[in-house]
């Protein structure tokens, strides 16, 4: 008896763990712009815009305020995350990075669509969602 109880409980903590180990790897990642708690915006039907820089880089710095305006400002439209690969290097490793900042435009469907290297500015990241097809607001000038 003594026998079939161990190997009723080994069995539960393989249960737990395959469990635990599937939560583990279907999880959200981690932003790591602010507090890195926070979790990015997986599911959408929205394009997204994906920037992989560091808070410590100083074209990664020039952009953030643009970045932060436009998760607000077109909320509706597209995504906009930010990873800190310096914080976070395993997040930028399927990204396949060879300077920072990189910007990655992504349809809804999570394909890649254009990625640029370096410091990108707010009328140059429009432009291109407006030639990706991505219907923008006119703006004011």
């Amino acid at each position: 008896m003594g026998n079939k109880n161990t190997i009723l409980r080994l069995g539960a903590v393989i249960v737990i763990f395959a469990i635990a180990a599937t939560v583990y790897l279907l999880r959200p990642a981690v932003d790591t712009a602010g507090s890195g708690s926070e979790s990015m915006e997986i599911s959408t039907n929205l394009p997204r815009l994906l920037d992989l820089g560091a808070d410590k880089c100083v074209p990664c710095k020039m952009m953030a305020p643009i970045l932060e305006e436009m998760k607000v400002e077109f909320a509706d439209i597209f995504v906009v995350e930010f990873i800190d690969v310096w914080k976070n290097p395993p997040a930028a490793k399927p990204f396949n990075l060879e300077v920072i900042p990189t910007q990655i435009f992504f349809a809804a469907d999570g394909t890649e669509l254009f990625r640029h290297e370096g410091f990108y500015g707010r009328e140059d990241i429009l432009a291109k969602w407006r030639e990706l097809g991505v219907e923008l607001p006119l703006e004011e000038t």
